[in-house]
């Protein structure tokens, strides 16, 4: 098992176990060294908010090995308004016109250890003595626990046949309800308001300046608003939030 980043001098949680490779999709032969022998490809890449030369255009990217599983997005197309949701379509039909056997996951919102949106609204609840629910709170967010999309690519990756398979969890939350379950268990006094999305986006860019990290961008916040974190498709697992 070999893993593409762009620290590759940062200590591995994996010891000598798996290699590691640079992550160089801006020269692609030694992407496609990196690449050699690999038999399938695990691709999660992508940009989540443009950053000087890093644009969602140039993530469109893809290498030859003979079987690829792509982590996309619920909800992704290529005819979206949103940059991120576009961007991920545009991977997705990008994966099936290749000449790749391919499966393509499209989690909604992941949760576990080290996510950023609840990981994130938690922090948040726990320094701040306010915090704001953009518009009315009441669009829908369907979690999915971290390991459970892991073990699905896992078997994708083993699997021959083409296929997108959205990964959702057995439960559906409105926004709100997922703020409060999350204040009450980190036990938050922090007191929860309602303001415009754009008083939001204002406030989250505060934020970054206390919590040292992007909270949400405003292209999230309009797919959360347009309920796109959440599938019309069957659950696929069934591990609870709490």
């Amino acid at each position: 098992m070999r893993t593409l980043t762009g620290h590759s001098d940062r200590p591995s949680p994996f010891g000598y176990r798996v290699d590691v490779a640079p992550f160089s999709f801006d020269d692609p032969d030694r992407l496609a060294a990196s690449l050699e022998g690999a038999d399938s490809l695990y691709s999660p890449y992508w940009i989540r908010f443009a950053k000087g030369a890093l644009t969602f255009d140039g993530a469109v990217e893809r290498a030859g090995v003979g079987r690829l599983v792509h982590v996309s997005i619920t909800n992704a197309s290529s005819d979206s308004p949103l940059p991120y949701f576009r961007g991920k379509g545009q991977v997705e039909e990008a994966v099936r016109a290749s000449w790749l056997s391919y499966a393509i996951l499209r989690p909604t919102l992941v949760f576990g250890k080290e996510d950023i949106l609840a990981n994130n609204i938690a922090r948040a609840l726990r320094r701040m003595s306010l915090f704001g629910i953009f518009g009315s709170g009441d669009y829908r967010v369907q979690p999915i626990y971290v390991d459970d999309p892991a073990a699905m690519a896992a078997g994708a990756g083993q699997d021959t046949g083409d296929q997108t398979v959205d990964a959702v969890g057995p439960e559906v939350y409105a926004y709100e309800e997922l703020v409060r379950l999350i204040t009450a268990e980190v036990g938050s006094r922090a007191r929860i308001i309602h303001v415009s999305p754009g008083v939001a986006s204002f406030l989250t860019r505060l934020l970054w300046y206390f919590l040292e990290d992007v909270v949400l961008t405003r292209g999230e916040i309009e797919g959360l608003m347009a309920n796109l974190l959440v599938s019309d498709s069957p659950p696929t697992t069934r591990t609870l939030i709490v």
